[in-house]
C-alpha cells in the first residue's frame, strides 16, 4: 500500500513540474510526510494539496522549504519550574468560537475546565474576522467529516442562538450562472443537495429576478438553498465564553501554551506562561497554531497552511439596490483566488462582499491587497450593476483560515499523548460546523476516558446586554431612568452610548482593549470606523478600569493607543499630559 501510494504521488508531482525538485515522501499508516525544497511558497502548497487529496491519505505533514516561506516562531520553552497556574479534569486551548463553545458543553457537566488563549480577548483569530455565513453544506465535498457537520451544525444553529441570544437570520442563498453551458451546474447541485438532506430548489432566471430584482439580468438560471443563514461569529464567541464562565469555566487570557508533560505517555500537565495547568485531559484547538500545539506532545501529526480571506463591509445605511437574500456566481473554472465568495447583509444591516482566497506563508499575514480588494469588486459588482460599492465602502479587513492539506476537519485523539485531543483544521465551514462540533468532540471525550457526570446547576440561556439603537422610544426612556448614562451617546454611527460601554465592561469575560470593546457594543464600526468615539471610549475605559490612558492598548501587548500621555491624561486625573 505504501509504496503504491507513493508512485501515485511521484506521478502527481511528474505532471506538475514538481519532479525536478529532489522531494522526500515518507508513508506510515496513512500519515503522509513529504520534506525538500522548492522555488516558491505555492510549490509548497501544491505538492501538500496534491499528497493531500488522494484517497488513503488521513494526513499530511509538509516539511517542504522555499525561500518565501516563513517558518512560525519557535514557541516559548516550558518552565517546570513556574509553579502550577491551577488545576483541571479538562483543558481547552484556544478560546476562538470552537474552543468556547467546547468550554460551555463541557460546563454542562460535573468536571472543572480551564479555557486558555494567548491573546488578550476571546475570538481574536479567525472567529472575529469571517463573513459569519451559516453555510446550508451545498458546496461542500460530499461525506468529508467537515460536510457532515456543516449540515448537522446548521440544524442546531436556531437553538444555540436562541439559548446565547445572539443574532441569526435564515436569509437563504440565491446563486447564479451567467452562462449556457452552466445550467447543468444547477441540476447536479441539486442532486448533491437531495443526497445530503439538504433543501435546494432550481429556479429560472425570471423566479430569481423576482426574488431578488438588482441581481444582473444577465443571468441564465439560479439554485436557491433556504437553509443558509448569518449570525454575528464575534458576537456568537463572546456568548459562547460568557456562559461557559457564568458556568464555572475558568478563562485565562495572555496566557500561552508552550509544552505538555506526560509520565508513561499520559498527559499530566499543560505548561504555559503563567504556569502548568495540572490535568489529564487536554483539547487543543488553537486555530492557525493547532499544528504546533499538537506538535508539542512529540512529534508532528499534520500541517496547516494559512489561506487568506479578504472580505468588504458596506455602509448599512446604502442598502438600495442589495440583495436581502445571499448570493453567489457558479461556474466551471470558478476563480482560483475565491471558494466562491458572495454578497450577503450581516445581522447588523451591513452590506459585505467576499471572500477571497490567497495562499499565504504567513500566520500572522491579515493585511489587505489591492488586487484582492479588485477582485471582490469586479466579481460581485457584474451580479449586482445598479449597486455602487465605492460610495458605500467603510473598511476591509482579512481573516486566516486553518487548512489541512487533506482539506478537511482533522477532530481526533493525539497519536503522540494520551488524553490529548485534536480540534484542527476548522476552516470554511467551520462557524457553521460549532455545534456540531461539540457534539464530536464530547462523544470523543467520553470514548477516551473523561468521566461526564450531567451538572444539574447548568444554566444554559445567557442574556446580551441592551443595545440602546434598537430600542424604542418608550424602552430608551426607560432605561435611561434606570442608569443616566443611556443617555449619552458615546458613538454616533452606531449610536453606541456610555452605559453600553460600562455593561460591557463589566460582563463574565474580562474587557481590557478597545477592540473588545468593539466587538461587544460596535462603537468605531460604524461609517467614520472610530474617529469620532476613540477619545471618548478610551476616557471610560481608562476611568473603569483603572489605568493610564497611555496604557490602554487597541488589542493587547504591542498595539498601544497612544505612544505617550496625551491631554486627555489630564481629564482623569492620571499622569502629566506634557
Amino acid at each position: 500500500m505504501s509504496k503504491t501510494l507513493k508512485a501515485v504521488i511521484l506521478e502527481l508531482f511528474t505532471e506538475n513540474g514538481l519532479d525536478q525538485y529532489d522531494l522526500n515522501i515518507q508513508e506510515s499508516s496513512g500519515i503522509v510526510t513529504l520534506s525538500g525544497r522548492v522555488d516558491r511558497w505555492d510549490q509548497v502548497v501544491l505538492a501538500g494539496h496534491l499528497a493531500g487529496g488522494l484517497s488513503g491519505v488521513k494526513s499530511l505533514i509538509n516539511r517542504v522549504n522555499s525561500p518565501d516561506s516563513i517558518l512560525p516562531p519557535d514557541p516559548v520553552k516550558p518552565d517546570p519550574s513556574s509553579g502550577t497556574l491551577t488545576r483541571a479534569d479538562l483543558v481547552i486551548i484556544g478560546a476562538g468560537v470552537v474552543g468556547a463553545a467546547l468550554a460551555r458543553e463541557f460546563s454542562r457537566f460535573k468536571i472543572r475546565i480551564v479555557l486558555l488563549d494567548k491573546e488578550s480577548d476571546v475570538g481574536c483569530g479567525a472567529s472575529k474576522a469571517n463573513n459569519g455565513m451559516v453555510h446550508s453544506g451545498i458546496v461542500q465535498e460530499p461525506n468529508s467529516l467537515r460536510s457532515r457537520l456543516n449540515v448537522r451544525g446548521n440544524e442546531l444553529y436556531e437553538e444555540v442562538c436562541r439559548d446565547l441570544d445572539v443574532p441569526f437570520k435564515r436569509c437563504g442563498l440565491l446563486t447564479v450562472v451567467f452562462r449556457e453551458e452552466d445550467l447543468f451546474l444547477l441540476e447536479l447541485t441539486q442532486a448533491r443537495g437531495e443526497a445530503a438532506g439538504i433543501p435546494v430548489e432550481v429556479i429560472s432566471r425570471e423566479r430569481a429576478l423576482e426574488l431578488e430584482p438588482s441581481l444582473s439580468p444577465d443571468i441564465k438560471g439560479a439554485f436557491l438553498a433556504p437553509s443558509t443563514a448569518m449570525t454575528s461569529p464575534y458576537k456568537l464567541t463572546v456568548a459562547y465564553a460568557e456562559n461557559a464562565v457564568m458556568n464555572g469555566v475558568n478563562l485565562y487570557l495572555d496566557t500561552a501554551v508552550t509544552g505538555f508533560h506526560s509520565e508513561n505517555g499520559r498527559l499530566k500537565k499543560v505548561y504555559t506562561t503563567r504556569g502548568a495547568v495540572e490535568t489529564p485531559f487536554c483539547i487543543n484547538a488553537a486555530g492557525i497554531y493547532a499544528d504546533r500545539v499538537a506538535a508539542m506532545a512529540g512529534k508532528e501529526e499534520f500541517t496547516l497552511h494559512p489561506r487568506k480571506g479578504e472580505l468588504i463591509l458596506f455602509d448599512s445605511a446604502h442598502l438600495d439596490n442589495h440583495p436581502r437574500i445571499a448570493t453567489g456566481v457558479l461556474a466551471i473554472g470558478q476563480d482560483p483566488y475565491t471558494k466562491g465568495g458572495g454578497t450577503m447583509i450581516t445581522t447588523e444591516g451591513n452590506p459585505e462582499w467576499g471572500p477571497t482566497a490567497f495562499e499565504v506563508p504567513d500566520r500572522e499575514d491579515t493585511a489587505v491587497t489591492a488586487d484582492g480588494l479588485d477582485r471582490i469588486i469586479d466579481k460581485f459588482s457584474r451580479l449586482i450593476p445598479d449597486y455602487d460599492p465605492h460610495k458605500a465602502l467603510i473598511t476591509f479587513f482579512a481573516g486566516l483560515r486553518a487548512a489541512t492539506y487533506t482539506e478537511d476537519f482533522h477532530i481526533r485523539p493525539s497519536g503522540q499523548l494520551n488524553g490529548l485531543l485534536n480540534v484542527a483544521g476548522i476552516q470554511s465551514p467551520g462557524l457553521a460546523a460549532v455545534p456540531a462540533i461539540t457534539e464530536m468532540v464530547l462523544d470523543l471525550a467520553g470514548d477516551m476516558g473523561l468521566k461526564l457526570e450531567e451538572n444539574p446547576a447548568f444554566q444554559p440561556l445567557r442574556k446580551s446586554p441592551p443595545r440602546f439603537r434598537v430600542l424604542n422610544l418608550k424602552a430608551r426612556k426607560k432605561l435611561i431612568g434606570e442608569d443616566h448614562r443611556y443617555g449619552q451617546i458615546v458613538c454616533r454611527c452606531e449610536q453606541v452610548t456610555e452605559g453600553e460601554v460600562i455593561a460591557a465592561l463589566n460582563r463574565p469575560v474580562p474587557v481590557t482593549t478597545l477592540d473588545a470593546i468593539k466587538r461587544r457594543t460596535r462603537a468605531g464600526m460604524g461609517r467614520c470606523q472610530g474617529s469620532f468615539c476613540l477619545p471618548r471610549l478610551a476616557l471610560i475605559m481608562a476611568r473603569e478600569l483603572g489605568v493610564p490612558i497611555h496604557k490602554l492598548t487597541k488589542s493587547g501587548p504591542g498595539s498601544p493607543l497612544f505612544s505617550r500621555p496625551t491631554k486627555l491624561e489630564a481629564l482623569t486625573g492620571e499622569g502629566d499630559a506634557r
